[in-house]
Parts: C-alpha cells; sequence; structure tokens
C-alpha cells in the first residue's frame, strides 16, 4: 500500500498518528506538495478527483480517500489496539464523539485558517476574512464545551484513547500553529491539560 500525505495539513496528521498509535509500518508515504499544487496535478487527480489528501492507494489498485475511511480499514486490518470501538455501543459512541471533533472542531479551524491566513490564500480563493473571524469564534465555543467534557472524563470519548482524540488533537496543533491558539491562556485549563499529556504520549 502507499499513503499520499502532506505531513503539515491536520487530516493526513490524524492518519499518521493513527498508524503510530497502533504501531503501523511498512506503509509507503508520498508526500504530497499543496502549495505548489501538487494535489491537482492529472497522476493525483486520477487517485481522487476532489483533490484532497490523504489517499490510500490498496494493492488492488483502487484508492480509498477520506480520512475517517482510511482509517476504518487500518482497524480492521490491524484491530489492535483497538481504537474505534469493541461492540456496537462503544463504535457509536465514540464515532459520535470523533464526528464532532471533526465537523465542529476542525472545520470551524480549518475555515478559520483558510479565509484568515494569507498563507493559505493559495488554497483558499477567494478569502473571506470576516467569515474565518467568526469561524475561529465558533472554535472557541466549541472548545470551551470540550475543556467541560474533560473535566469530567479523562479522553475525548470516554475513558480511554481512541480515535475522537486524534481528530480533536490533531485540529488544536493545526490552531496552535496558525491561529496561536492555546486553550490554558483562555481559560480551559482541561483542555490544555489533556492536549499536553496527548502531546507527551505522541509527539508524531
Amino acid at each position: 500500500m502507499r499513503l499520499y500525505t502532506s505531513s503539515r495539513a491536520p487530516n493526513p496528521r490524524r492518519v499518521a498518528m493513527f498508524m503510530a498509535a497502533k504501531g503501523i509500518t511498512g506503509i509507503e508515504q508520498v508526500e504530497v506538495d499543496l502549495n505548489a499544487g501538487a494535489h491537482r496535478s492529472g497522476e493525483f487527480l486520477a487517485l481522487n478527483p476532489l483533490a484532497r489528501v490523504p489517499v490510500l492507494a490498496l494493492d488492488d489498485g483502487r484508492a480509498l480517500s477520506e480520512t475517517r475511511a482510511i482509517c476504518t480499514y487500518l482497524e480492521g486490518l490491524y484491530p489492535e489496539p483497538n481504537l474505534m470501538g469493541v461492540d456496537a455501543t462503544e463504535r457509536a459512541f465514540i464515532e459520535m464523539a470523533d464526528r464532532r471533533m471533526e465537523l465542529h472542531l476542525m472545520l470551524e479551524i480549518a475555515q478559520c485558517v483558510r479565509h484568515t491566513h494569507p498563507g493559505l490564500a493559495v488554497l483558499e480563493q477567494p478569502q473571506f476574512p470576516e467569515f474565518g473571524a467568526a469561524q475561529g469564534q465558533k472554535m472557541r465555543t466549541t472548545a470551551r464545551w470540550l475543556d467541560g467534557e474533560l473535566a469530567r472524563q479523562p479522553y475525548v470519548a470516554g475513558e480511554r484513547f481512541t480515535i475522537a482524540d486524534i481528530t480533536a488533537f490533531c485540529a488544536l496543533e493545526f490552531a496552535r500553529g496558525l491561529m496561536r491558539f492555546r486553550p490554558g491562556e483562555e481559560g480551559m485549563a482541561n483542555l490544555q491539560a489533556w492536549r499536553d499529556r496527548i502531546a507527551a504520549m505522541y509527539k508524531g
């Protein structure tokens, strides 16, 4: 298998962290230069016509895109340590937590950054700075809610580390770099402590 990735982007980082948590090795990684437009090349569009990373090229010639789908596939191939749930109930609640992190926290951060950061103009045209700023405020509302969740449980989905923690961590690291967001500096001590704990566990 071959993983087409972009190490600085949050979604490819989710897959990389998922693989690290499972100890998965031996998958060739191909870096895609987004700033140079490599994701819009004919070769890459043949893998994913939506021009997004990551993409996992399977040994049978098919290409699997979308971060969650790639992680689900890898979970099936490498079931331990389990990161998506051991039964129907746990799988459902972990997926709920993961979707919340993806569709709220991560999307709000991405929209803020893509519409306010000059370095992302090459990827987002036209940029709408006011929209981006509003998304940054919405992200902080989501982060404050998550801070409250982490006051009563050690991990995003409950009592153990799961894919939901990976999604939330990669989202926050993206915000840390491009939004200069530090939860502890904005009164979110639980979220900051959780972030620091995960960073110590997975430095990739």
